[in-house]
């Protein structure tokens, strides 16, 4: 029989579920180890299915990641599976998606394709993309001279040619034990990595840790000292002149986290570059194997994103670029963050598992798999590659994702090279070694930051403003989970009666 299953609902996401609190009859469901992309941490799941469809989610314990936790919304996300699926290709026809076949589907998209412009095709990556797509869908693009792709819906700054230490979470996430002082830039963990943020409040437990904020002065599961708003308080940490200053350098493990909400702004690069000075600054004569450098990302798909270089190439446009207008043909794969409605009269291919904000726009709408229902690549905010293990099938006439840009290269004249999956990740492996190194994390030293520390350009007296606007409604999966809609509601209510009994 089912065992006391009490959830605390927490409307900021804090919460986290321990595995042995759930065991309703497992012997009715068939079990997939897999892991979690509602976030960029990456957490040890196990997917329960019963007939196909996902029946509930729980943790799996890997202590260099998740422990034995995972997040609320990652827990209680499933129903959101199920819910405005796609699972059969539409075409737009007299302003309406109507459903269509593949044949037909491919061939519009193969047609417009071949018509456009090279320097008028663009493709913006979401969230929740898998390498394997990612990589396929760039190698397609490239062999027609096309420059213009972009995984970073946020507009995040961050650039794979300034090294990957500039863009992952260096000391990686069970490295936050060793930390003494930590930096938090434009960042709330409590709502944009749960699990990370309660190895946070694990060290401050231990009485050796202390907390700086910059940026929103928001609730924590800690103590933390509020330091100013924005940018300015940061120059003023690295030049010195601020009093955190020589609490940081003082510290035998400083270790800053840069949030985006920091680095996704107009004056991200010099934010990540000031950030990286004071790191420098901080490791002087310190053991150089140490590195506190830390981005936290909110994406799942977007280190992979980086590692692939899924960037816009030398005369290539970034998302802000593509939808500024002047497009042809715009590929969506997965992208439902991005503002559409900039995007002018270009025909758009969106490739997704939900109709979404991306399906509403799109001209063809190509079913894809959502992560529970492909084997796919996925780097974590620390650089570490894991792969998801298809639990079940995806709904109707659905496909896996690489395979669909396989059957899409064929029409279009430029036929890729692999017919599996293994050929296909051969291929990868080739280009960006790293993703092969599955649930490894490499060693980056604080000096490969060099070059990200060096660059100049001034910053904005701008405050940093929340990177998350609604914890439980970040990406297609939640926005079409009844849990998660509840959820954001009661969160609504609650903020509405605080605000009133100020």
């Amino acid at each position: 029989e089912m065992s006391a299953n009490v959830v605390d609902l927490c409307p900021v996401g804090a919460l986290t579920h321990r595995p042995w609190a759930f065991s309703a009859r497992p012997w009715e469901m068939d079990g997939t180890e897999s892991i979690d992309v509602i976030d960029a941490v990456g957490s040890a799941i196990r997917v329960d299915t019963r007939g196909g469809a996902v029946m509930r989610i729980l943790p799996r314990n890997n202590d260099a990641v998740n422990e034995e936790w995972i997040s609320d919304k990652t827990r209680h996300v499933a129903d959101g599976l199920k819910t405005q699926r796609l699972d059969t290709p539409y075409i737009r026809k007299d302003g309406r998606l109507q459903p269509a076949s593949w044949d037909e589907a491919l061939g519009l998209v193969a047609s417009k394709l071949k018509a456009a412009a090279p320097d008028k095709i663009g493709a913006i990556a979401g969230d929740l993309a898998g390498a394997e797509e990612m990589f396929a869908l760039k190698d397609l693009l490239t062999r027609g001279a096309v420059k213009s792709f972009d995984c970073r819906q946020a507009g995040d700054k961050l650039d794979p040619k300034l090294g990957r230490a500039s863009y992952v979470f260096n000391s990686s996430i069970d490295g936050i034990e060793q930390a003494d002082v930590i930096l938090i830039i434009g960042s709330n963990p409590r709502i944009e990595a749960p699990v990370l943020n309660a190895r946070i409040r694990k060290r401050w437990r231990t009485g050796e840790l202390k907390v700086g904020v910059v940026g929103v002065k928001a609730p924590l599961t800690y103590p933390a000292e509020y330091l100013g708003a924005g940018p300015d308080t940061l120059v003023h940490i690295a030049s010195g002149e601020h009093p955190f200053a020589a609490t940081f350098k003082a510290a035998k493990n400083p270790l800053m986290i840069v949030g985006q909400a920091a680095y996704a702004r107009a004056d991200g690069l010099a934010v990540l570059a000031a950030a990286a000075r004071i790191l420098l600054s901080a490791s002087v004569s310190k053991d150089q194997s140490w590195n506190g450098f830390n981005v936290l990302h909110t994406a799942a798909a977007r280190v992979a994103g980086l590692d692939l270089g899924f960037v816009p190439m030398t005369g290539g446009k970034d998302v802000a670029g593509m939808l500024a207008g002047g497009m042809e043909f715009l590929y969506l794969l997965g992208a439902d963050e991005c503002d559409l409605s900039r995007a002018g009269p270009a025909f758009i291919v969106y490739q997704g598992s939900h109709g979404d904000k991306g399906a509403e726009r799109a001209d063809v709408v190509l079913p894809g798999a959502a992560y529970t229902e492909k084997s796919a690549t996925y780097v974590n905010t620390e650089g570490r590659a894991q792969q998801t293990v298809k639990a079940g099938f995806a709904p109707g006439d659905a496909k896996e994702d690489w395979t669909i840009i396989r059957a899409l290269s064929e029409r279009a004249g430029a036929k890729l090279p692999y017919d599996t999956l293994a050929e296909l990740r051969a291929a990868m492996f080739k280009a960006a070694p790293q993703l092969a190194a599955l649930d490894s994390v490499e060693t980056r030293v604080a000096s490969g930051l060099e070059t990200l520390a060096k660059l100049k350009g001034a910053t904005s007296s701008e405050a940093f403003v929340p990177a998350i606007g609604d914890f439980y409604l970040t990406n297609p999966i939640a926005r079409s989970s009844a849990v998660m809609a509840g959820m954001s509601q009661l969160r609504y209510a609650q903020m509405q009666k605080l605000s009133a009994a100020e």
